[in-house]
């Protein structure tokens, strides 16, 4: 009989750094969400949450929509079906982990 491999197998490396993890659950809370707002509830800089959603983009896990509120330029974030399960499965395998 095979034991099962340990649950840590199963993070998913491009998730588990601290600040995307915080990015990807913030999102899962929401269909989508402005950038100035993940940026303010994850409590990071422009830069760094530009650099993290693109890493989470070239994933496939994040999708990023730019538009206007009036005259004003705003990009929108969401979860992709990937990043959500991703996003899931992570969660189920950290679980396991405190078990």
């Amino acid at each position: 009989m095979t034991a099962e491999p340990h649950p840590r197998h199963r993070l998913d490396d491009v998730i588990h750094q601290p600040v995307r993890f915080s990015i990807v659950a913030a999102l899962a809370a929401a269909e989508e969400a402005e950038f100035a707002l993940v940026r303010d509830t994850v409590e990071v800089s422009d830069s760094v949450l530009s650099k993290q959603v693109s890493t989470l983009e070239g994933a496939g896990y994040v999708a990023v929509r730019k538009g206007h509120v009036g005259k004003r330029p705003r990009t929108w974030l969401r979860l992709t079906p990937d990043g959500r399960r991703a996003f899931h499965a992570h969660l189920s395998a950290l679980r396991a982990i405190a078990r």
